[in-house]
């Protein structure tokens, strides 16, 4: 019986790596390489957000994965998520649907999600969403919940959640606000599914912070970057301390992933993090 709790204990603390009694400033990640997992440390970050289609490679047998396997397991930091899910010749909503390929290629990234440590894989894709011309909103909507409800259903096997990424309209003509993800998220209404808010996106699109407290228990990610050329924080100055006020008010223990176009990664990556961290404590 001690043997079966300690086992369980495990098991539910590798569910949920982060404490929610630690700050939103113990849990800042980057999206890049694998390599850079030693700079993303002495930088003061706590994981690695990896891309899905490049590391996990779904598309390619187990022998290619091998590699990129065993470069997680040598990291220094956790492979915490993963971003980029499918390709856009891959549709997910449309005339042109097949589920079941959809799924073979889920079901690939969410095992290999596991086995790498990932527990949480971005479903942004945003062309692969795109609704086609004259093609009905509505059964798009259903399409697409339909879709994360399988793949939802499937990572709760591998102890893995699958986050919607509402995306700005420039890239998307299908969710395109936090509020939109949430909809989906509530109407699937599965634990192994929830919202993504990129502040990024959000400024784009004009969408308030008080849509962080609104999407609630749904909210279970984020991505950063500021808004005119999604410049890493500090670059411009961009004031974030709204977001970062409306996630604390709302009890947020996800993680906060910095996912923007750098200048220079090595050069800028510390000052980045600072500028974080502080604002995050001035919005306590």
């Amino acid at each position: 019986m001690k043997t079966r709790f300690v086992i369980l204990v495990v098991a539910l603390f590798c569910f949920v790596p982060f404490s929610q009694a630690q700050s939103l400033a113990d849990r800042i990640g980057v999206c890049t390489s694998v390599n850079k997992a030693s700079l993303l440390k002495q930088a003061g970050c706590s994981y690695v957000e990896i891309g899905i289609r490049s590391f996990l490679v779904p598309d390619k047998p187990d022998s290619v994965f091998a590699a990129n396997l065993k470069e997680a397991r040598d990291a220094v930091l956790p492979l915490y998520s993963g971003n980029s899910f499918f390709p856009g010749d891959l549709r997910l909503t449309g005339p042109d649907v097949c589920l079941d390929k959809i799924m073979e290629y889920g079901k690939i990234a969410i095992r290999r999600a596991q086995e790498a440590g990932v527990k949480v894989l971005v479903l942004g894709s945003g062309s692969a969403r795109n609704i086609p011309d004259g093609f009905s909103r509505e059964e798009a909507v259903g399409q697409f919940a339909a879709l994360c409800r399988k793949l939802a259903e499937y990572a709760a096997g591998h102890d893995v959640c699958i986050v919607i990424e509402p995306l700005q309209s420039s890239e998307t003509n299908f969710i395109n606000t936090v509020r939109e993800g949430t909809e989906i998220a509530e109407a699937v209404n599965h634990p192994n599914l929830g919202v993504l808010a990129d502040f990024f996106h959000m400024l784009r699109e004009n969408e308030d912070a008080g849509a962080l407290i609104d999407a609630g228990k749904w909210l279970k990610h984020c991505h950063i970057a500021e808004k005119e050329i999604r410049s890493a924080p500090g670059v411009k100055g961009d004031d974030f301390t709204p977001f970062f006020k409306a996630l604390h008010d709302a009890g947020y223990a996800g993680a906060l992933s910095i996912e923007c176009k750098w200048e220079n990664m090595d050069n800028q990556l510390a000052a980045s993090v600072a500028v974080i961290k502080e604002q995050i404590h001035k919005s306590y």
